[in-house]
């Protein structure tokens, strides 16, 4: 074995010597190829009786090695050596062959292998190159790839969402499906059980009563009675099922009169059947006087829940002082207010003017303005909810007794809801063209204490019945609506429009006074106080009306005719037997008292100016202190009056004549009147005989209304005082600002109001004025 690869090496190294052709390699390589094979199977098969059979492996690498081979044959080859050598030596020129052939391949592969190495080195060179010169390329793409990326990232977010809220309100559809489907069955239900709970509990109290065996014969003879009573008026009572199931579904739908609705259908079997059961229980219960019939009373009569559009309501908007007419029908009956434009609309069924207006614009909570009830509109039930009491408050104001004894005293500001604050009382009225002059009488009255106490209680007037027709009802209501919102301590503005107010005294004045065109602020004064008493069944008793019980006063004029001067002796003697000649007395009432003012000079004075004159009140009064007169000029003849008080009133109201109509235009007096706001004394305008009886007789001022420009074309404006705080404000339309009470007698006062004060005597005021006096000197 050892000689035979020993010649394999020699040949091998023959042909690398020689440098065989191709043609002669290729076919000793494929010799030597096959004398390698035939030895590797000669070598690896071997048999049991140790004889050597030759094999040719495929490949010459994956032959056993030598030590492996001389292992295999020294125990079974050593008696047939000769024999393998000969047979090699005949074999060994195929075998030379053999292996130049696999030397030349050999060859081969490694020429192949360089030049694949070559060209994979080159491929590697060019990718390199590639991906140098296609980096800014790579990473353009690949940012385009991260864009689309997060595209379709968000693009598929979106569709997620959508397909969320499509399922959530799928499912929520579903679910009020499913409560529509369920609601009869859980009535149904509840019946069955609260029948359970009546049955057991008229055991329980058959059992624990002692006189159960009575009850139930009773009870026996009553069913008796029931099955014959039942087959006689079987149709008299389903007639009046009929009717209660009408009533019943009218009143579930809680609608007003005079709402568009569609015409109620015809009740169910079912319902026939349900109030049948209702009924037999009550008449149950009633008989075994249960516990229960007491909590089905208090039960309401129509389902109300909370409302999730309640957050849409816009306080800023709501308007209540105007009057309540639907804005489309111009109709007052169930009239309804939309919470989150503040417009109003007639009704809340379907096809009325509100149900079109929620449809329209999606605003779905309103109020009846009559009921004071919320509703959610198109779906028709009634919100409940105690976050909407203040809205009710605005409409609808409501003072108790405790309330109005602490408005005097209240020195604290109330605050609005746009945080702008305020006292109450102290509100701006709103000017709507040219009605500053009944505003300023407006807000006079208001502040009169008796008068507002009054109109602040609806429950002081709303009884008083007047004749079918009679227009006059109308104003005392707003009057009263008015003073209610000026004195409102949870207003969601600081100012007031009093509309309805001046609609109604359009109405009741006969078109007389109008907020379109100025007029007399005494004139309008004395036509609504007037007006009022009437509204109120007041008659000629100073005691009938509230007006008369503040502002009646008593006087008693003396008056006699002016014999002519042209008369001669004689005829005045003839004359002065006359009575009308002769001073007669008699006693009149009065509401307010009118002053005359000095006439207003007509020249200028030296530096080219017109001289305003002043006088003081106290002389303006002596045309009542009994004494004074004056002469006053008809067309036909003249006649000399004079004045004094008999009784003096709880609120004394003066005006005083700024203005006088001559037969070409109106004049205007701006004499300035001199005044102290408060401790004015009326004891000497009293009579002798009435002195006595009156043991206050001093005044303080609470308002005072001032007249500004051209008797035509002039303002209003009024300056009161707030008791709570005592400190004086000027109103002048929706313009409220404080001011000094010096400043209060630099104006043209028109119209005043003083109250009397009931604290202090006459006297002592007067001690009072004499220590100020003395102080200041």
């Amino acid at each position: 074995m050892l000689s035979w690869t020993l010649r394999i090496d020699h040949s091998i190294q023959d042909r690398s010597q020689t440098g065989m052709s191709g043609d002669e390699s290729n076919h000793s390589d494929h010799e030597a190829s096959n004398g390698v094979e035939e030895a590797k199977r000669v070598e690896t098969s071997l048999p049991e009786d140790g004889a050597v059979k030759r094999e040719r492996p495929d490949d010459p690498e994956k032959s056993p090695s030598p030590p492996l081979k001389k292992a295999r044959t020294e125990s079974s080859e050593q008696d047939s050596e000769e024999k393998k050598s000969k047979g090699e030596e005949q074999e060994s020129p195929s075998k030379s062959s053999d292996i130049r052939k696999n030397g030349k391949d050999k060859e081969k592969e490694k020429r192949g292998g360089d030049e694949k190495k070559s060209k994979s080195e080159k491929e590697k060179d060019k990718r390199d190159d590639d991906e140098k010169k296609s980096k800014p390329e790579k990473e353009q793409e690949k940012r385009d790839d991260d864009e689309k990326k997060s595209k379709s990232r968000k693009d598929k977010e979106k569709r997620d969402d959508d397909e969320k809220k499509i399922k959530s309100e799928k499912e929520k559809e579903k679910r009020d499906d499913d409560e529509k489907k369920s609601k009869p069955g859980k009535e149904k239900d509840s019946e069955k059980r609260r029948e359970k709970d009546r049955r057991s509990r008229r055991d329980k109290s058959k059992s624990r009563s002692p006189e159960s065996k009575r009850r139930r014969s009773e009870k026996d003879k009553g069913k008796s009675r029931k099955k014959e009573d039942r087959n006689d008026n079987h149709k008299e009572k389903s007639r009046r099922e009929k009717d209660s199931a009408k009533e019943d579904v009218s009143k579930d739908d809680g609608l007003e009169e005079g709402e568009v609705v569609e015409p109620a259908r015809e009740p169910t079997a079912r319902e026939l059947e349900r109030m049948r059961l209702i009924e037999q229980l009550a008449k149950e219960d009633a008989e075994m006087d249960g516990p229960s019939s007491s909590a089905r009373g208090n039960e309401p009569a129509h389902n109300s829940r909370a409302c999730p559009y309640l957050d849409t309501i816009d306080r800023k908007v709501l308007d209540f002082d105007f009057e309540k007419l639907c804005s489309v029908s111009l109709s007052h009956l169930n009239v309804y207010a939309c919470m989150v434009c503040g417009k109003y609309f007639q009704g809340r069924g379907t096809n009325t003017h509100a149900y079109t207006h929620s449809l329209d614009t999606d605003h779905r909570v309103f109020l009846n303005l009559h009921t004071l009830k919320f509703y959610c509109l198109p779906d028709n039930y009634e919100v409940d909810d105690p976050s909407l009491e203040d809205i009710k408050y605005v409409l609808r104001p409501t003072y108790t007794k405790e309330l109005i004894a602490s408005l005097d005293r209240q020195h604290r500001m109330a605050r609005a809801y746009d945080d702008s604050t305020y006292f109450p009382g102290v509100v701006g009225l709103n000017n709507i063209k040219a009605n500053d002059y009944c505003n300023v009488v407006l807000h006079a009255l208001s502040h009169v204490t008796p008068l507002r106490d009054y109109f602040l209680r609806e429950e002081n007037y709303e009884s008083i019945k007047r004749p079918p027709g009679d227009k006059l009802s109308l104003l005392p209501k707003r009057f009263g609506e008015l003073i209610r919102k000026l004195w409102n301590p949870k207003a969601f503005r600081t100012h007031v429009s009093p509309h309805e107010m001046l609609q109604a005294t359009v109405l009741c004045s006969d078109k007389k006074f109008q907020f379109i065109k100025q007029g007399d602020a005494a004139e309008f004064m004395s036509f609504l106080l007037n007006t009022l008493h009437i509204a109120l069944n007041g008659t000629q008793k100073s005691s009938s009306s509230i007006i008369y019980r503040i502002f009646r006063g008593r006087m008693r004029q003396y008056s006699r005719r002016v014999i002519p001067a042209e008369a001669t002796e004689h005829q005045r003697l003839q004359l002065l037997q006359l009575p009308e000649y002769n001073e007669s007395a008699k006693e009149l009432p009065f509401l307010y008292l009118a002053l005359d003012l000095p006439p207003a000079p007509l020249y200028r004075d030296e530096q080219m100016q017109n001289i305003i004159p002043q006088v003081p009140l106290t002389a303006l009064l002596q045309k009542f202190n009994g004494t004074t007169e004056k002469e006053y000029k008809t067309y036909n003849e003249n006649i000399m009056k004079r004045f004094e008080l008999l009784r003096l009133p709880e609120y004394l109201i003066i005006t005083y004549k700024r203005f006088h109509k001559n037969q070409w235009f109106v004049e205007k007096n701006p004499t300035i009147v001199n005044f102290p706001i408060s401790n004015v004394d009326l004891y000497d305008c009293l009579s002798e005989d009435t002195r006595g009886e009156h043991k206050y007789t001093t005044y303080d001022l609470v308002a005072n209304v001032v007249h500004d420009g051209k008797p035509d074309s002039g303002t209003y404006r009024i300056q009161l005082v707030h008791v709570g705080s005592r400190k004086w404000f000027e109103l002048e339309d929706l313009h409220v600002k404080e001011i000094l009470p010096q400043m209060i007698v630099l104006a043209e006062s028109y119209i005043q109001i003083w109250k009397l004060n009931r604290k202090k005597t006459r006297e002592e005021r007067m001690s009072e004025a004499v220590d100020d006096d003395n102080s200041a000197s």
